[in-house]
């Protein structure tokens, strides 16, 4: 079984990254960020560096954690973008030995404003093939874009997008609301969204949250794995009982959210603790739920 994560989680520069992959026995990290860029956005000489240092430290990747149609890019952000992203991430893929690329269908509307469906599709169609072209595999994760309004838009995206898989994040549908439903808009259910998506899933990330308080302009509040609402261990048990044979690779947010707002103050020491224990926390998520 791979385990894997997003070790900018730990620490913003690769050394810290690798020091938190290897203090867990990892052979493997998910790329997203180093020092604050993502992998596809460093220049040529500081991605190069990166990839010689993660090979004398025999470390490999597991994924390219784009930010290809990511939350962060309305629908209507210039395509261009995305398609110079591609072209600097199919070479780096190719350099590391990568052959899973995360990707997102654009940053939700607001609920009842036109939604673009038609040119979600399009973008996501030439996303999917230029990747496939070059011999690798497109995976959609069910985050703060459109795909992750429900579980049947998400199934609505493998429809319209020939070639697209998915990465199923077990803590995301926590904290959104089932736009597939009638108002008020129930909160999504991680299990239910797995075994509605599961045919299609090939890489797994791991996280847990609880819901955001009813009423309240608070936040979701992420959990170490289990302590939350995504019904982890129930996931876990499911995912063996399909067979999955794919990677696991923990998110925690614990000590790090990824998308916190510039300025937040950051614990160094806080951020590769927490994520080092979030590591152990998950191998014996599994197993327990393998003596079940």
């Amino acid at each position: 079984m791979q385990l894997s994560g997003f070790t900018d989680e730990a620490g913003q520069g690769l050394a810290t990254q690798i020091k938190a992959t290897q203090a867990l026995g990892w052979k493997h990290l998910s790329a997203r960020s180093i020092d604050g860029q993502n992998i596809h956005d460093l220049s040529e000489d500081d991605f190069n560096a990166a990839a010689d240092q993660l090979d004398s430290a025999g470390i490999q990747v597991t994924e390219f954690g784009s930010l290809i149609g990511s939350w962060s890019k309305p629908i209507e952000s210039d395509f261009a973008i995305t398609l110079a992203e591609i072209e600097r991430a199919i070479p780096r893929m190719q350099r590391l030995g990568t052959k899973l690329i995360r990707v997102m269908s654009y940053a939700q509307q607001p609920w009842g404003e036109d939604q673009f469906e038609a040119e979600r599709f399009r973008r996501l169609r030439e996303i999917v093939a230029r990747f496939a072209d070059a011999g690798l595999q497109t995976v959609h994760e069910n985050c703060m874009n459109w795909g992750g309004f429900s579980a049947e838009h998400t199934l609505r995206l493998i429809e319209e997008v020939p070639g697209l898989k998915l990465v199923f994040d077990t803590g995301n549908p926590v904290f959104q609301r089932d736009r597939s439903k009638s108002a008020p808009y129930p909160w999504q259910d991680a299990l239910g969204f797995y075994q509605a998506v599961k045919a299609h899933v090939v890489h797994v990330h791991i996280k847990d949250c609880l819901n955001p308080p009813e009423g309240s302009d608070e936040p979701e509040r992420y959990t170490f794995p289990g302590e939350g609402q995504c019904r982890l261990a129930e996931i876990l048990a499911a995912l063996q009982a399909d067979g999955y044979a794919g990677a696991y690779a923990i998110e925690p947010h614990v000590a790090t959210v990824f998308h916190a707002t510039d300025g937040e103050a950051i614990d160094e020491e806080q951020c590769y603790s927490s994520y080092v224990d979030y590591g152990r926390a998950f191998e014996q998520q599994l197993v327990n739920t393998r003596s079940i």
